[in-house]
């Protein structure tokens, strides 16, 4: 069955690469800003790149943040990628200032304490035990990363706590490469960037609707 994903819209950038990877992966892709077909759709992703505070401002600008409340509540699944994971954590703090984000897991996400950054290129994961965003990917597989912030692992024991599967990786500190808890995923490395490899996680993300 061809699962009906759509691509939110609110003003970040990547839209048309996602789309292509997740209709190169089997899915029937809409990019919209249409609040009713995000709410109805078998899927729901949020992509982002840049700044958490502007990916709020835009999410906030049609309602976004709404929509995703309402998904959840209703069991509908949502992916988040990039900043656009970043986004589904309590806040994020940029530049010393610090904003709400959707709350819908625990958690504050941060600039990594790295030596070099931003984080761009290619690297293996940890991946956590039971992923279903994993599965049947081989150990060692490398995903594209490009970013400077992240929800550090340092940081994560809430999110644990609140039965989160987090798969991780290493960059200055480790931190989070992505997150399960039930209908919700999110994964800070571009699975639309990452050639095979994120083909394999957005097919078996597909597969999960």
């Amino acid at each position: 069955m061809t699962r009906r994903v759509v691509v939110l819209d609110y003003g970040s950038g990547n839209l048309r690469s996602a789309e292509r990877a997740l209709a190169r992966a089997g899915a029937d892709v809409t990019v919209t800003a249409d609040l009713d077909a995000a709410a109805e759709c078998d899927g729901l992703v949020v992509p982002g790149v840049g700044a958490f505070a502007a990916c709020m401002t835009g999410l906030r600008g049609i309602g976004g943040e709404k929509v995703i409340a309402s998904r959840l509540e209703r069991g509908r699944p949502v992916l988040g990628i990039c900043v656009g994971m970043q986004v589904l954590f309590a806040a994020g703090v940029e530049h010393g200032v610090r904003t709400d984000g959707c709350g819908v897991w625990p958690g504050t996400v941060e600039r990594l304490d790295a030596p070099v950054l931003p984080h761009m290129g290619w690297n293996t994961v940890a991946v956590a035990p039971g992923s279903a965003l994993f599965a049947g990917i081989p150990a060692g597989t490398r995903f594209y990363f490009v970013h400077s912030y992240a929800l550090r692992m340092a940081d994560a024991d809430p999110l644990l706590e609140a039965g989160a599967k987090i798969t991780v990786t290493d960059h200055g500190e480790p931190f989070a490469a992505a997150v399960e808890q039930g209908v919700v995923a999110a994964t800070q490395f571009h699975p639309e960037k990452s050639g095979d490899a994120g083909a394999a996680v957005l097919s078996n993300w597909l597969e999960a609707l």
